[in-house]
This record gives C-alpha cells, sequence and structure tokens, in this order.
C-alpha cells in the first residue's frame, strides 16, 4: 500500500518509527509536511497537491499527526483526503473534537465517564465561583490550545489563582480551571488505544519539583498494570470521541480513576521506550485491518532444484 504521514517533523521520534514500521511490513511511505500540502476542489477532479504540484489522489491512505498549531488546515486536508476516498487511521471529525479540551470533556461526560471537576467562564467578574466551583484552591489553570503540559499552571492558593485566571483572561485566551487531585502524587497513566484495544499503559513520573508527568516536562515513564475500571475508562474515552487511535491520560484518585485528556496524536518514544512494544507496528496493522489488506504470499522459485523422475 501507498501510506501518507500527515505531520510536521520528519525527525521527531514518533514519525520515524511509524514510517519504519509502514516499510518494514512493505509498504510505501510517504512523509507529507502539512504545510507543504494543498488542496485543488473541484466537482469533477478534486485533488491533494504537494510541494509544487505532485497530486497524492493515489494514496490508499494517511496516517494525520497534527500538531495543536496546525489543526485547522490539518483538519481540513485530513477532511479532503477523506472526501478522495484516502482512508484515515484517526478521522478529521474525531481529531477535531478531541483537540477542543473544553468540547471533548462535555462529551466525555455526556457520556458517564469519570473526570475532574471542572469550570469553564467568559467574565473575570466570574472568577471567584469558577475558583470555589472546583473546590478552591489549589487548583489546576488550563488553556484550551496546551499539549505536553504547557499551558498547564498549578495555583497554590486563592490569591495566585485570582492572578492567573484574570491574567490569562486579560490576554483574551480561553482557559479550564480543575480540581487539583493531591493524592495523584505527580503521577497519571497513559493508555495507548488502537481499535478498540488497550496495547500499552505506562505510569508516567513527574519530575521532583514538577506537577506534571508529561515526559515532554521532564517525567519518567514505567511500565504499569491498569485496573479493569481503567481499561474500561480509557477503551470508552476513545470510542466517544471517534479516535481509532488514542492517548488516554488517567489519574488516580479517592474517587477512582478519572480522564485528564485524550490526545489524538499520542508521542510514541515513552511508550515504546518503557513497555519495549511496537506501538507504532500496531498503528500499521491497523490500516491495514481497516483496507482488509492481505500480505501478498512469498512465492518460493528454487530454480537450483533437480527435477523429480516419473
Amino acid at each position: 500500500m501507498k501510506i501518507g504521514l500527515l505531520a510536521s517533523n520528519p525527525d521527531l521520534y514518533s514519525n520515524q518509527r511509524i514510517i519504519e514500521a509502514g516499510e518494514a511490513r512493505g509498504h510505501e511511505m510517504m512523509f507529507l509536511n502539512i504545510k507543504q500540502c494543498y488542496m485543488k476542489m473541484d466537482r469533477e477532479q478534486p485533488e491533494v497537491h504537494y510541494r509544487g504540484g505532485t497530486v497524492l489522489n493515489d494514496l490508499d491512505a494517511i496516517i494525520p499527526r497534527i500538531r495543536p498549531s496546525m489543526t485547522f488546515y490539518g483538519c481540513a486536508l485530513t477532511r479532503h483526503f477523506e472526501s478522495l476516498g484516502v482512508a484515515t487511521l484517526n478521522g478529521s471529525v474525531a481529531i477535531t473534537q478531541s483537540r477542543d479540551k473544553l468540547f471533548s470533556l462535555q462529551l466525555l461526560q455526556k457520556s458517564g465517564l469519570d473526570i475532574p471537576t471542572t469550570g469553564f467562564a467568559n467574565s473575570p467578574m466570574d472568577t471567584t465561583d469558577l475558583i470555589e466551583m472546583v473546590g478552591g484552591a489549589p487548583l489546576i489553570v488550563k488553556l484550551l490550545e496546551g499539549t505536553q503540559g504547557r499551558g498547564v499552571v498549578l495555583a497554590e492558593t486563592r490569591k495566585a489563582a485570582e492572578s492567573v485566571i484574570n491574567a490569562i483572561k486579560s490576554l483574551r485566551a480561553n482557559l479550564l480551571v480543575q480540581e487539583f487531585i493531591k493524592e495523584a502524587n505527580g503521577k497519571d497513566l497513559r493508555c495507548f488505544v488502537i481499535d478498540g484495544k488497550i496495547v500499552a499503559s505506562i505510569e508516567r513520573v513527574a519530575a521532583p519539583g514538577e506537577f506534571r508527568a508529561n515526559i515532554h516536562q521532564g517525567g519518567t515513564a514505567r511500565l504499569v498494570k491498569i485496573t479493569p475500571e481503567e481499561k474500561k475508562l480509557a477503551l470508552l474515552a476513545a470510542k466517544t470521541l471517534g479516535l481509532r487511535v488514542a492517548g488516554v491520560d488517567i489519574i488516580r484518585s479517592k474517587k477512582g480513576p478519572l480522564l485528564l485528556e485524550v490526545n489524538s496524536s499520542p508521542g510514541l518514544e515513552g511508550i515504546e521506550s518503557a513497555t519495549n512494544i511496537d506501538v507504532a507496528g500496531a498503528m500499521i496493522d491497523a490500516i491495514e485491518k481497516k483496507l482488509h489488506w492481505i500480505k501478498p504470499k512469498k512465492v518460493d522459485l528454487n530454480l537450483s532444484a533437480e527435477p523429480s523422475s516419473a
């Protein structure tokens, strides 16, 4: 098959591993820089072009790995590929709604899944009640557009919380206020879901003095055995958002496991290193399954063999 990896950085570990995994299975893999793709919309002959003219309509599938800053354009490209009949590992609608932290939490809540108590408001006049809504300080303040732990602040006192919330609102940025789960002690779970199955799970531990367990913020990862309740929560979260591939983040609390976030382009380095599981290969397997691809059988042509006597 001819598979395109729709992303931004060809040198990223995750992207290199997916290319390697696809080539190891005999597929033609193409790295497609999102910024260098463009679309032709036409009733009779819609197309996607790349780098000055290469037409990409002959792709069998694409794997979208869209960074937050490229969500709008990356999802537009994914939609266009979908309209051409190109299979996508994660669909444009699923990626779009998972990227919107507020919308995704509303969808998860609507499906009856447990999340940390979260508040959202538009006016600075609501700051005091917003803080009370989530149980007071300490609390977490999150930018809706943040990722990999960026745009997440721990406000340890009410005064600090008011200052952070009002400062961010003054910049006209959207934010969530969320209860702080102290008993988690700087740890969370990352469950990697592919096609309705958890292929790998790790526990991420924050660096000393840090409350965010993200690997990109200096956290470390180790293999972990998740509970049946945590497994069910992760699978339902991915299903609710319509993601065939998802990194589901869960935190352990006194109330039981709580969903933190669902990532449509989860990184592979931390989870592959900690578990020694070929997660990239499992992603390629998911595309093969979606397209009902059957690996060609090798034909053994032993020309040196002597003909048998009749």
